[in-house]
């Protein structure tokens, strides 16, 4: 049986009584008035959740669940014998939830206000939602999402994470994790294009789609150039802006594990987002309304996985070819070191660098060279990938936009170091 001091009681039934009138002052917003006016608001959601937190405190066998039922009990009949108009049953089931919370706030107070808060703000949200689920979503768009949600909770826990000799000790967890990522980007894309319009939904998946994983973010686009080639600009643009994003995501990794080497990255980062930003956004400002990329029509699918799946073989066969080579030759130095694991991805060698300068075995001018050097191999990666995906003239635009980043952040660096 649980005991609780008096202190700790205290602040489980204060945290109680604030969640309880927090999601009873959005119910009761919602009760409206009269003879139609729901049964449950302010008064009935706050009691609810003292009583759940009390049933708790008491050293009484089963209250618990004798109280979680009779106010289940009792929704159901106001339910039963309500003459609103609105057939749901969000506010019975909130009571009940609220119960729950108010048992939780006496046990883990700081889980119990987030879980009332976030169910409070699910309640205030529910003309967005709905807008949402049955204006902005298409049919199609949620087929997309429920395969991608299908494939990420249960095709890829099943797939061993663990290196494999007959793959050359590659670890295929992340090949295929790599392979739903672009999935994913490809239907976010297609999403926000016909949300946002063209040159803000473009911008905004190419920008947002670089804090994953920049490599995927100029696959996506590269395939989609392919089947509009009148569009390779813009597409090729969109892709250049993720290479903004992983100068913000190391700059923000760097500062989480050792500010000094971060404020040292600072101006370099900075330069290096400039450049990818002048380059990439030239195309989607410059171009005329006439030239602009059809939006993608929602009852088409987004998804493409043959030729996620190329790439991720693609980026196998690198990785294949490198550990093949380090093991014949051997590791030369941190730096070779740095550009063989930034082959696929720069945030992880990044972060190993920060981790180092923030253990003091590495300095300023290292941090910085290493970083240079995983972004300039990186880019390499990413340029072969641009022209698997898109073909030549997409690769050319892509490759303009890195080079340009990785030369403005060179630039800087030889500054401040002279």
């Amino acid at each position: 049986m649980n005991t609780f001091s008096p202190s700790a009681a205290i602040v489980g039934l204060a945290v109680a009584l604030g969640i309880g009138m927090m999601v009873g002052i959005e119910r009761e917003r919602r009760k409206g008035d009269g003879d139609r006016r729901a049964a449950a608001g302010l008064r009935t959601f706050a009691v609810v959740a003292l009583a759940g937190a009390v049933a708790q405190i008491l050293p009484v066998p089963a209250l618990v669940p004798i109280g979680g039922a009779l106010v289940a009990t009792l929704a159901a009949v106001s339910h039963w014998k309500s003459r609103s108009q609105d057939p749901g049953m969000t506010t019975e089931i909130a009571l009940f939830a609220t119960y729950l919370v108010g048992v939780l706030c006496i046990i883990e107070p700081s889980l119990g206000a987030a879980c009332g808060t976030g169910l409070a703000l699910l309640l205030a949200a529910r003309r967005r939602l709905h807008r949402f689920a049955t204006e902005l979503l298409s049919e199609q768009e949620l087929h997309d999402g429920i395969l991608l949600a299908a494939l990420a909770l249960i095709a890829l826990p099943l797939i061993p994470s663990r290196p494999i000799e007959m793959l050359g000790g590659i670890n295929p967890r992340p090949l295929a994790s790599m392979v739903l990522l672009i999935m994913a980007i490809q239907a976010a894309g297609q999403a926000a294009v016909r949300w946002l319009g063209v040159r803000g939904g473009l911008l905004g998946a190419g920008f947002a789609s670089g804090f994953v994983s920049s490599t995927a973010t100029v696959a996506s686009f590269g395939n989609r150039a392919r089947e509009q080639p009148l569009h390779t600009g813009l597409l090729a643009g969109a892709a250049a802006l993720s290479a903004v994003a992983t100068w913000v995501l190391a700059l923000a990794m760097t500062a989480a594990l050792s500010p000094p080497a971060g404020l040292a990255l600072l101006p370099v980062a900075l330069a290096g987002a400039a450049g990818a930003a002048a380059v990439g956004l030239l195309p989607l400002l410059s171009s005329r309304p006439s030239a602009a990329i059809e939006a993608p029509a929602s009852t088409r699918t987004a998804l493409r996985p043959r030729e996620a799946f190329t790439v991720a073989l693609a980026l196998a066969l690198v990785a294949l070819l490198v550990g093949t080579a380090q093991r014949h030759f051997g590791d030369t130095g941190l730096q070779v070191g740095i550009a063989l694991a930034a082959l696929v991805d720069a945030h992880a060698p990044v972060a190993s660098l920060a981790s180092l300068h923030a253990a003091g075995t590495l300095s300023v001018d290292q941090f910085v060279r290493g970083v240079l050097v995983a972004v300039g191999t990186n880019t390499l990666t990413r340029c072969m990938v641009a022209l698997a995906a898109g073909g030549r003239a997409y690769a050319l635009r892509v490759a303009a936009a890195l080079v340009a980043s990785l030369a403005c952040a060179c630039a800087v660096a030889v500054w401040l170091k002279g």
